[in-house]
């Protein structure tokens, strides 16, 4: 059973720092891309960004310059440093991996629970 567990939301007020974690659980044959992405209320879920097994990255243009996404290999974890925080940044956060089962089976998603993170002006 695959897991995504992450941790580091709060409360901040505008121009202020967060760092999520985001580490991955289970078995697997095989995990490639992970990556964050956020959800307002009533709003779709949206990419905030990507890193590749061999680190690459891929930014949201609404948070190039102030995040950044770094990558543990060996603990399965992701992480996302959070600076110059924005009340529009306020969402919750979730983590997802493109994770393979089986060396037969496609690579699926797999879903962290969220984490929330609130900016107040």
């Amino acid at each position: 059973q695959v897991q995504l567990v992450e941790s580091g939301g709060g409360s901040v007020q505008t121009g202020g720092s967060l760092r999520l974690s985001c580490k991955a659980s289970g078995s697997w044959f095989g995990i490639n891309t992970m990556g964050w992405y956020r959800q307002a209320p009533g709003k779709q879920r949206d990419l905030v960004a990507t890193v590749s097994p061999e680190g690459n990255t891929n930014y949201a243009d609404a948070v190039k310059g102030r995040f950044t996404i770094s990558r543990d290999n060996g603990r399965n974890t992701i992480y996302l440093q959070m600076n110059s925080l924005k009340p529009e940044d306020t969402a919750a956060y979730y983590c997802n991996a493109q994770i393979r089962l089986t060396h037969w089976r496609p690579w699926q998603p797999y879903w962290g629970q969220g984490t929330q993170v609130t900016v107040s002006s």
